[in-house]
């Protein structure tokens, strides 16, 4: 077997998670937040599309993680990224965090909104 290590060069990647947190690059940051590889943003939730449309520029797809179970998005949620071109797909918080670290990194210019376990 192979194993080769991952760079995520400047970004940091999503270490771990717990109720009511999550931990980014070493770092323990309480509540929802949007990781990006430019950083890590407080998230307002499904009310705050702003935040995610303001990186719309180094983005393609954003995962959503809605917690310790997977939920259907607003659609007036959905709607705002598909009218930028974005992608946007739910799953649970901890399947969005992986899925994130690995896409990350690839190199790809994805983004993770967050809702606490």
């Amino acid at each position: 077997m192979r194993l080769n290590e991952i760079a995520y060069n400047d970004s940091k990647p999503i270490d771990g998670y717990g109720p009511g947190f999550f931990r980014v690059g070493g770092t323990r940051i309480e509540g929802s937040i949007a990781v990006f590889p430019s950083g890590v943003k407080p998230w307002g939730g499904f009310a705050d599309t702003q935040t995610i449309l303001d990186q719309a520029a180094d983005i393609d797809v954003v995962f959503v993680g809605t917690g310790a179970e997977i939920a259907h998005l607003p659609a007036s949620f959905r709607d705002v990224f598909d009218d930028a071109g974005i992608g946007v797909e739910p799953m649970a918080s901890p399947a969005a965090c992986r899925t994130y670290n690995v896409l990350l990194s690839e190199g790809r210019r994805v983004a993770v909104a967050l809702i606490p376990v």
